[in-house]
């Protein structure tokens, strides 16, 4: 009796075992996909990289695809609200101390940029193919892209009514900081002579210096 309860119990466990590891591999699979396409999407653009595209890099069928993803637009949802989280989950770092403006305005740079250099792929992504998402995820996403540029408006406006800016338009100055650091994911390269927090420091004083009185 006690040797079939144990022949029963290493059954569930190597069944259970089995189970596990058919799971993670094909989680692996799937960030696989995730990984491929966002390089593919960088490269030929989301609307010109079909499935086959996809299939053919990873080496398997285009319909094997189908048991890993549903559609292709999946992956862009998955890319483009991955990369939105990671910007406001950087920016709990801008509201936790009690910073100048002018401080805020520099780590809120600093943040941005680290989020951009550790993935310029999904950056790229993120930054130009998100038109591709559909409703309700475009709008979803619209909204998001203004809470967060509303932050950078609101450390501006505070910034000049506590005397440290100097008069602007708040909103084409946020646009035009958020576009000089969006375009660090064209031209950085991981590895080189400046890390990301020296290339956010650079165009945080190259902002400020814009800003301050």
């Amino acid at each position: 009796m006690v040797l079939v309860l144990n022949i029963r119990l290493l059954t569930n466990v190597s069944m259970l075992t089995f189970a596990m590891m058919e799971i993670v591999a094909k989680k692996s699979r799937k960030a696989q996909i995730e990984e491929k396409a966002t390089t593919l999407f960088r490269e030929k653009g989301y609307a010109a990289t079909s499935m086959r595209d996809l299939a053919q890099v990873l080496g398997i069928e285009a319909a094997s695809l189908y048991s890993h993803i549903k559609s292709k637009e999946e992956i862009l949802q998955k890319i483009c609200f991955k990369m939105a989280d990671e910007f406001f989950d950087a920016w709990k770092e801008v509201e936790m101390a009690d910073y100048t403006y002018t401080q805020q305005m520099e780590k809120a740079a600093i943040a941005h940029v680290k989020v951009i250099t550790a993935n310029t792929d999904a950056s790229a992504v993120f930054f130009n193919e998100w038109r591709h998402l559909s409703e309700p995820h475009l709008s979803e996403f619209l909204q998001m892209r203004e809470d967060y540029e509303g932050r950078f408006i609101s450390i501006i406006e505070r910034g000049m009514e506590a005397g440290e800016f100097q008069q602007v338009d708040s909103k084409f100055m946020m646009l035009a900081i958020i576009s000089s650091l969006n375009w660090t994911h064209n031209w950085y390269k991981p590895g080189r002579k400046l890390k990301p927090e020296e290339v956010a420091k650079k165009l945080s004083n190259l902002i400020l210096n814009g800003l301050k009185k």
